[in-house]
């Protein structure tokens, strides 16, 4: 029998979960995330027949599990009131359209004003689910990256969404408007992401150690500068896939201070300096989103319009175009 406290939670392990490692055989059978379970396990909470195992222990059929689920962490978020554009809620998820300029986390440099802590004070059962320091997020958006981000408000939910994500069955369709014009109407991108080898703030198609990526796109509109606006669906999420992949192909998103020259760019077009005064971010939105509701097994759909700040650089740009016989 798996000793440990007696309140603690025990499990049989079955034929169909042996060679499991313990993390995961402990993430499917309970509610709680993965980081948090490795927090646990390091810390010695777990026993199998008995005998302190880590995550990396490999279960077999027929042995018992204890697992000590340590008391509640006091919070370290403080919920924030604020307003939210909520697209949709139930008692599983919601869905919201994220302004450019709001951070979604605290983190350094941002621990205040995230929409993480307006999210908290909206519904206050996100501080019980998923990982703590980041509860009911399965996913996130840059700063200046606006659109559409779901949460989960059940542990359940979000076992499930991060399933999805993990599993690309997420569907994510962006609009970006980036620099120079396409050979091809339609195309993908391919390369690995991962750290820059020298500046550690930034991800780079050229890294010591990356991931697979991949980035599919579509020419929407072509337009004065030249800049063109297109739709990005990523296959795969790694930070700052979209923006790096475009940088590399050499057509880095309009605005975009870290991989494409920010709005200082626009220089060098004296006729677009009407433009350049109402690029103040990356202009890139998270458009549409479709994933399957965790509860009722339905495939939803959602979608966000563009930003104030996105559609009043498109229509200068359109009135340029028009004027000067340019554009499509």
């Amino acid at each position: 029998m798996a000793d440990g406290p007696p309140d603690a939670l025990r499990f049989t392990v079955a034929k169909s979960e042996a060679g499991l490692r313990l993390d995961q055989f402990l993430a499917r059978r309970t509610e709680f995330s993965r980081s948090r379970l490795g927090r646990w396990l390091k810390a010695g909470q777990a026993r199998v027949n008995g005998a302190l195992r880590g995550a990396s222990y490999r279960v077999r059929e027929g042995e018992e599990v204890a697992l000590a689920v340590p008391p509640p962490e006091p919070p370290e978020l403080l919920p924030e009131p604020r307003p939210l554009e909520i697209l949709f809620e139930d008692d599983h998820l919601l869905v919201v359209n994220k302004p450019p300029g709001l951070v979604v986390h605290p983190g350094a440099g941002h621990r205040e004003g995230t929409l993480l802590q307006a999210l908290l004070a909206h519904c206050p059962e996100l501080a019980r689910v998923g990982d703590l320091s980041r509860p009911g997020l399965v996913h996130r958006l840059d700063k200046d990256t606006s659109g559409l981000l779901v949460a989960a408000k059940s542990a359940s939910a979000h076992a499930d969404l991060v399933r999805q994500f993990q599993a690309r069955t997420v569907d994510k369709t962006y609009l970006a408007l980036v620099w120079g014009r396409f050979r091809e109407p339609e195309g993908e991108i391919r390369g690995e992401i991962g750290r820059h080898p020298r500046h550690r703030q930034k991800m780079s198609t050229r890294p010591r150690r990356g991931k697979p990526a991949v980035t599919a796109w579509r020419v929407r509109r072509e337009l004065p500068g030249p800049l063109t606006l297109v739709e990005l669906s990523p296959r795969t999420g790694r930070t700052h896939q979209l923006r790096v992949h475009l940088a590399a192909l050499g057509h880095p998103v309009a605005g975009d201070a870290t991989y494409g020259g920010g709005a200082a760019r626009f220089q060098g077009l004296p006729r677009l300096a009407g433009v350049r005064k109402l690029v103040a971010r990356q202009l890139l939105h998270a458009w549409r989103l479709s994933f399957t509701h965790p509860a009722t097994g339905v495939r939803l759909g959602f979608e966000a319009p563009l930003p104030e700040d996105f559609r009043a650089v498109l229509s200068q740009l359109e009135r340029a175009g028009t004027e000067w016989g340019e554009g499509g």
